[in-house]
């Protein structure tokens, strides 16, 4: 195995690859293995291959594949919102390959796109707020709360399948200039 990691836009024959690695990297028992998961929030899928096909077409989207020896290990999206804003989502690496720099590269790739392909002044992001370390991970690579929060789609089962009636996102952001 090399350190090489490969990062390429996803296309419509890599979703069935990608529906697995995004819903482990969030949801059950395989998700317990990192530790960035959800899975003590959230049952249920995380995103589904039609919604995901649905991404990969939208031209103001883009998921950005991280491949290490053929295999696929780690994914980001990224949105155009317009007037130099940029979201980035699904930031997901496999579990057991979590806590070895692989978020932050994705995210520095992440950023990339959303400059040079979006025009992208700024990114932002949602966490659910009881995801307390993952905030404070992303405050360290140089993402800022907002003071904004979004509820949470508790009534969308294609976001999930909420264990408790509280969540909610916080809004964090990036200057990309």
């Amino acid at each position: 195995m090399t350190d090489a990691v490969v990062f390429c836009p996803a296309s419509l024959d890599d979703v069935a690859r990608l529906q697995p690695l995004v819903h482990g990297a969030y949801r059950g028992d395989s998700a317990r293995r990192g530790w960035t998961h959800e899975a003590d929030l959230l049952d249920g899928q995380r995103i589904d291959a039609e919604g995901l096909a649905q991404v990969v077409g939208d031209p103001a989207q883009l998921i950005l594949l991280a491949e290490q020896d053929g295999d696929l290990v780690g994914c980001v999206q990224v949105t155009d919102k317009g007037d130099g804003l940029a979201y980035l989502g699904m930031l997901s690496v496999d579990p057991v390959r979590q806590g070895g720099g692989l978020g932050r590269r994705l995210i520095a790739a992440a950023e990339d796109v959303a400059r040079d392909r979006f025009a992208a002044r700024a990114m932002e992001m949602t966490v659910i707020v009881q995801r307390t370390e993952l905030i404070d991970w992303y405050v360290r690579c140089g993402y800022r709360l907002t003071g904004e929060k979004r509820p949470f789609p508790a009534t969308d089962p294609r976001f999930g399948l909420p264990l408790r009636d509280d969540l909610a996102f916080v809004v964090l952001a990036r200057d990309l200039t």
